[in-house]
């Protein structure tokens, strides 16, 4: 006989709700705040699901934590407790000084599972990074996606290997010594399999962003959907081992309260790290430009760990590819000076024009207070790769040589170095924006909004892929064997040699903002970056350059390609490479 077991749901907007557990429907009671209960004999493994008012159709739990027969099935009892944990010597490592490698579940491998995706971290071990960042994996209607369509933010997609695999993939990442982080998306909810509106009111009234209804964080009966995000925050972080969260796009969360939820969240994650005993990171994806996202609460910020710096990206990759069209304008309008400003100080709009947005944005970083670690650099990403048109990376525009120049300038930089899957190769398989909706009337609109917004920015609709074509999704996998053939291998070689030099020389982990200088020539293209008693010299253009380095050289530690030749205060840097040299 089966033990009596709680089932409990939030559920203020039905006058009825009961449970169906294995077959068997039970009445439930409700109290004064909303929520519904019921003492029912449940197996650990049983299958039950909510009847809300007068309907037939059992819905699945808000928290469910796992749905074998996808998001609009039952769901299934999972006890993550029950795991027998095998990280018990893994105390956490703090992100300043640590590298983190981004990567996609259903594309990392050509199985697409966490299993799978096990068999590949002694790559991630032998590279150096020292995280692993997993795009969203919270359950979706469909059988691959990129992640950002989640409707069940507690449960685990099923072709990924669902919650036990899960766990599987963490404790395996914390005994070849690396950290977990876990991409999770508050800001929206996806477009198919999303009941939570039958049971409280998760959307804001008359409030929308890009991606559909803005989340209801400060309207009527929002402290239970506060309490329902914090909770999943906290369940990823202790639950599952996981030692830090990407906060997808915190400028679509809309919190009008005194204290956001940014920093409600940040207080308990604080609470929870020291009860655990490591650190726990939150990092944010913000679009604001603002330094008070990741200035400790006591200094009057809202105390999140880090954040993406998308304005370095930017000035990076307009300068390596000349690509300045849309939001990249201002960018390659800065040329050097912009990517200097940004190697110094973070932002690139800190209170400036920004053409793109048609007005001043953002605000300037303290450097005397805000460590560089704080904010992620990275040459790519899934957002600036899978956005793309066609979804390339930027190893099908740049030359072997410029690829190695822009690892160099990431890796060095006074930044928390973020890689793209792949991007330690020049991986040539692309990142194209991928679906799989069963509904087909959704299928053809997300197809048809996706051409026609490239069509706008003049891209011809027959290269535009379409997102709901299956090849659209396996043309994204990467392809291994290329580790194994040139130029992937001696790209490999540049970021292994520059990460073992990161950790092997202090000066290149610095992450004091203010002690960064740079100097550069637009007109022959080159740019030096002073990190402590080393520069970081680099050469843009397609012949080589002499260049002063204000003080003498002394030993090349590291080199793209040929070495350069030292002569006194000048270095000659061979065409499009990059070296890191000590200074006497």
């Amino acid at each position: 006989m089966p033990a009596p077991a709680e089932f409990a749901v939030w559920a203020p907007l039905p006058g009825r709700v009961r449970v169906q557990v294995d077959g068997t429907v039970h009445d439930m009671s409700r109290d004064d705040g909303g929520w519904w209960r019921a003492e029912v004999a449940a197996g650990p493994e049983a299958d039950y699901g909510f009847l809300l008012d007068d309907g037939e159709k059992p819905v699945p739990d808000p928290r469910s934590r796992r749905q074998p027969d996808g998001v609009h099935g039952l769901s299934r009892r999972y006890e993550p407790s029950a795991y027998q944990w095998g990280d018990r010597s893994w105390h956490g490592r703090p992100l300043a000084g640590g590298v983190v490698y981004e990567l996609h579940v259903g594309t990392f491998t050509p199985e697409g599972t966490l299993d799978a995706a096990i068999g590949r971290l002694g790559h991630l071990v032998r590279l150096g990074v020292d995280f692993v960042e997993l795009l969203p994996v919270n359950g979706f209607n469909g059988t691959h996606n990129w992640g950002y369509d989640g409707v069940l933010w507690y449960a685990v997609q099923e072709e990924y290997g669902g919650p036990a695999a899960y766990q599987r993939f963490v404790d395996a990442c914390h005994s070849h010594g690396l950290g977990v982080i876990q991409d999770v998306v508050y800001n929206h909810l996806g477009p198919s399999g999303n009941y939570l509106p039958q049971f409280f009111p998760i959307f804001a009234e008359g409030g929308a962003n890009t991606w559909g209804d803005s989340v209801n964080l400060s309207g009527p009966d929002s402290d239970e959907v506060r309490r329902y995000i914090i909770d999943n925050a906290l369940m990823w972080l202790r639950d599952m081992h996981v030692d830090g969260l990407r906060l997808d796009a915190v400028h679509a969360l809309v919190d009008e309260r005194a204290t956001h939820v940014l920093e409600e969240m940040a207080q308990e994650v604080d609470k929870l790290s020291a009860s655990v005993g490591r650190p726990l990171t939150l990092i944010a994806e913000s679009d604001l430009n603002d330094p008070r996202m990741v200035t400790p609460r006591v200094a009057g910020g809202l105390g999140l760990t880090a954040q993406w710096s998308d304005d370095f990206h930017h000035s990076l990759h307009s300068v390596l590819t000349g690509e300045g069209q849309g939001y990249y304008a201002d960018f390659a309008a800065g040329g050097l000076a912009g990517l200097a400003k940004t190697l110094t100080g973070a932002y690139f709009h800190d209170g400036a024009w920004s053409s793109f947005r048609r007005r001043h944005h953002g605000r300037p970083v303290d450097t005397g207070h805000l460590p560089g670690w704080k904010f992620l650099g990275y040459l790519q990403d899934h957002d600036q790769i899978g956005n793309r048109a066609t979804g390339d990376r930027i190893s099908a525009t740049l030359s072997p040589g410029l690829l190695a120049v822009g690892a160099t300038l990431v890796l060095t930089s006074p930044f928390t170095p973020m890689l793209f899957m792949g991007e330690d190769w020049g991986a040539t398989t692309p990142w194209q924006f991928f679906t799989s909706h069963p509904e087909p009337e959704l299928g053809r609109a997300t197809a048809e909004g996706r051409i026609g917004e490239f069509a706008e920015h003049g891209w011809d609709a027959d290269v535009v892929p379409d997102p709901q074509d299956p090849e659209t999704f396996t043309r994204s996998k990467l392809d291994w064997s290329e580790l194994s053939r040139e130029p992937h291998d001696r790209l490999l070689a540049v970021h292994r040699s520059l990460l073992a030099l990161r950790r092997a020389h202090p000066d290149l982990t610095d992450p004091d903002l203010a002690a960064v200088q740079v100097n550069w020539d637009d007109a022959d293209r080159w740019l030096v970056v002073h990190r402590g008693s080393l520069r970081v010299v680099v050469n843009l253009a397609d012949s080589p350059r002499e260049i002063d380095l204000d003080v003498p050289a002394g030993e090349v530690l590291f080199a793209t390609g040929e070495l350069p030749a030292l002569d006194g205060r000048t270095v000659t840097l061979p065409a499009e490479s990059a070296a890191v040299l000590a200074t006497r």
